[in-house]
């Protein structure tokens, strides 16, 4: 019965994210087409790395990893722009994500995870930002319509900004949000 639940659930988010790609394909809009079909593949990041890493997720981890990529699609079709919080909502939610890889890998190592989910969090969110601002840049330099959005250095600094709440976050509940993660039985 429960793992009927969890498919429901997993199937229910990635048929949302499959909606955006439909919405995005009508409305003639690559970022909202890119973002669903990454999206859509990160729904099955925690399948992989069960079978990759011999662990078991728990309902929840796999419904934080998969929500993140059905708020990051949906916010292609307008929340990005039409409601304030959304960005910092999904840069937060992406960086704790980051986080408690980062956490889990040093911990695997005995190693201090607090300036390495700093580290990682800070760098991969300034590469993003890179990348963001080079996509749109590029896009509109050859007259097409851009996949990435850069909305300016402001916006910029809250991404980078929350981006760090992320991470500290992982930092705090890092150890309480793994505990769970456990050795597979199979």
């Amino acid at each position: 019965m429960r793992m009927s639940v969890v498919r429901t659930a997993e199937r229910g988010i990635r048929c949302g994210v499959l909606g955006v790609l439909v919405v995005g394909a009508r409305r003639r809009d690559p970022g909202a087409v890119v973002n669903a079909v990454l999206g859509f593949l990160g729904t099955f990041l925690p399948s992989i790395a069960e079978r990759w890493y011999d662990v078991e997720f728990r309902p929840w981890q796999r419904a934080y990893v998969e929500t993140a990529m059905l708020t990051h699609a949906v916010g292609m079709l307008g929340p990005y722009d039409d409601i304030w919080w959304w960005d910092h909502l999904t840069h937060t939610h992406s960086a704790t994500l980051l986080g408690t890889l980062t956490f889990a890998a040093a911990r695997h190592r005995d190693r201090d995870p607090r300036p390495r989910v700093i580290a990682a969090v800070a760098c991969t969110g300034l590469l993003w930002e890179l990348v963001e601002y080079g996509v749109h840049a590029s896009a509109d330099r050859l007259g097409y319509r851009p996949i990435l959005v850069s909305y300016g250095k402001t916006d910029t600094l809250f991404d980078l900004g929350f981006n760090l709440v992320g991470a500290l976050l992982a930092l705090m509940f890092g150890d309480r949000a793994l505990q769970d993660l456990r050795p597979s039985t199979a």
